[in-house]
């Protein structure tokens, strides 16, 4: 009979716990910027077109890492998405590692890293579809 050693078990929890997370956090942000999306454009300085696909692409990989399904697909635009709001703080905004008020990009570097932990591992085996 084969038996699932207790370390893998717990780190297929913990990928789950993680994309959970990082769902949420992507979710609530693609959410904000379907709800408003003018104000959202102005405030990041792009177009009310682009902020709308920003939004809906946001939402679509958090309900993707949510349910496990094409979940490395989701983690790849997360990080696309996360390098550009890196380049938009240090090219555009001058902003450093650590920012002002915690605004710098050190949280989006946390996030590129998360991705590429769920790009790299599937997200764990607790998923509709698993890597």
């Amino acid at each position: 009979m084969f038996t699932i050693p207790a370390a893998l078990l717990y780190a297929d929890w913990a990928l789950f716990l993680m994309r959970l997370v990082v769902a949420a956090v992507f979710g609530t942000s693609g959410f904000g910027h379907l709800k408003s999306p003018r104000q959202r454009a102005e405030s990041l300085g792009m177009s009310v077109g682009f902020t709308i696909f920003l939004g809906a692409a946001e939402l679509a990989a958090a309900l993707a890492l949510v349910v496990g399904f094409l979940t490395q697909w989701a983690a790849i635009g997360l990080i696309l998405i996360m390098l550009g709001a890196i380049y938009l703080k240090i090219a555009q905004w001058k902003t450093g590692f650590w920012g002002e008020k915690s605004s710098g990009w050190h949280y989006d570097l946390l996030f590129v890293v998360m991705n590429l932990v769920i790009l790299c591992t599937g997200g764990g085996r607790i998923a509709l579809m698993p890597a």
